[in-house]
């Protein structure tokens, strides 16, 4: 059976938050009901489109998979029905992070893909990634201070609201992320 769609995003090669960027351009564009398609080659845009969908109040259909091409299937929302992502307040800055390296009842939380995070990672930090998160809040300590970290401070902005949605409430966004960390770090060589 295949699936009719209205248009297209080719996010081949782009990196976090570049497929998301470029489906919420395309979605503004758009009438409700129709149906876009991401292509996307970064292993961590399924994660991305599930939670930009659910966060937006856009449908999330599904994703299929060709070779190292991803295919999300999103539907426009009504209007109505469609909200902006929020800037999810507190933020922590990368240096605020730093400080907390090591401290009790401090969780730093890697919402990356398992592939990001096994080379560089903070130091301690928790993998859970953003399309696990929901699965697996029972890992985490809702007496605990969360810095949650991505690459960007895109996925980890999703994350965030999660956790605060679940009734975690020292949650805090961490911006930019690890493109800018120049902190300590572990992982494979």
């Amino acid at each position: 059976m295949s699936i009719k769609v209205d248009h297209v995003v080719d996010a081949k090669g782009l990196a976090c938050p570049m497929p998301v960027v470029k489906t919420k351009k395309m979605m503004d564009q758009i009438e409700a009901g129709q149906v876009l398609l991401v292509e996307a080659t970064d292993r961590g845009s399924l994660a991305d489109m599930k939670g930009w969908a659910k966060n937006t109040g856009n449908q999330y259909l599904g994703s299929k998979e060709d070779g190292d091409v991803l295919f999300h299937y999103l539907r426009k929302s009504d209007d109505a029905d469609t909200t902006e992502v929020a800037e999810f307040e507190p933020v922590a800055q990368n240096d605020d992070v730093k400080n907390k390296i090591g401290e009790d009842s401090v969780t730093i939380l890697d919402v990356r893909e398992p592939a990001e995070y096994v080379f560089s990672r903070v130091p301690g930090a928790v993998s859970i990634p953003m399309g696990d998160l929901e699965d697996r809040l029972g890992e985490l300590n809702k007496d605990d201070e969360i810095y949650v970290i991505c690459r960007t401070g895109s996925r980890s902005n999703m994350a965030s609201h999660t956790l605060k949605e679940q009734g975690f409430e020292k949650v805090y966004n961490v911006k930019p992320g690890m493109t800018e960390w120049d902190g300590p770090t572990e992982g494979e060589a």
